[in-house]
């Protein structure tokens, strides 16, 4: 099963400011961790969301509003994706991540074509 750890941003990274050197080691053993485990498919971070847009479309109309955004918190960082066996996998390192970070990570399933067989079940309450 596919995983995406999602890591948030937060003011230094809106702001355009790297990571500590220190921050940057723990994060990159993590990742080389996740590499020798086999279970790595990428990582990448994300540039400040001053740089972004969103875009919106209803009705045949299309919105773009460039950034930033505001509640940093609730923007992305960066993020993760693994292919592990279960969720707690995932979600044991999504805790290394976090305690690297020094902050909230998030773990969503990515769907899979499997997903949208009739019994699957996922879609359902």
């Amino acid at each position: 099963m596919r995983y995406m750890i999602i890591n948030k941003a937060d003011d230094d990274t809106e702001a355009g400011r790297m990571v500590s050197q220190q921050v940057g080691e723990a994060v990159g053993k993590v990742v080389d961790d996740l590499s020798k485990a086999g279970v790595l498919l990428f990582a990448e971070g994300v540039h400040r969301s001053s740089l972004g847009a969103r875009v919106k479309v209803a009705d045949g109309k299309r919105t773009v509003t460039d950034g930033p955004f505001a509640e940093t918190k609730e923007l992305i960082g960066g993020i993760i994706v693994v292919d592990v066996r279960t969720k707690d996998e995932a979600v044991e390192w999504a805790a290394r991540l976090a305690e690297a970070l020094s902050n909230e990570v998030e773990v969503r399933r990515v769907v899979e074509e499997a997903d949208f067989a009739p019994d699957a079940g996922i879609f359902t309450s």
